[in-house]
């Protein structure tokens, strides 16, 4: 897939993520995830703040994994964490589960012209 660049992005500004993980995450766990801003959403956890490039957020990641919480999806949000930036990706909404090789579900995009 590709993306179209920004020309008018700035690179020196972090991009604020908003990562969603399955359980309930203390917000004692902060400083862990480099201080962003831990809220909770159900059942889920929302792990929400800048990082300031790509290396940082596969470091984020890596400490999800290490949680051993199950990772339900990572955005780019704008400055409201709750609405995603556009990225042209089907969203969760888009996706259905279809039965798959072995009985494992595979995603089905919906969007049209796909």
């Amino acid at each position: 897939m590709s993306q179209e660049l920004d020309p008018q992005a700035d690179s020196s500004q972090p991009t604020a993520y908003q990562i969603r993980i399955t359980g309930r995450l203390d917000p004692r766990w902060e400083e862990w995830f480099d201080g962003l801003t831990i809220t909770l959403d159900g059942g889920d956890t929302l792990i929400t703040g800048p990082v300031v490039d790509q290396a940082a957020l596969h470091g984020l990641l890596k400490r999800v994994r290490d949680l051993g919480m199950p990772l339900v999806s990572v955005s780019p949000v704008g400055l409201d964490p709750r609405t995603p930036l556009e990225t042209g990706q089907a969203g969760v909404s888009d996706v259905k589960s279809e039965p798959g090789v072995g009985g494992l579900s595979a995603p089905k995009s919906t969007a049209t012209g796909r």
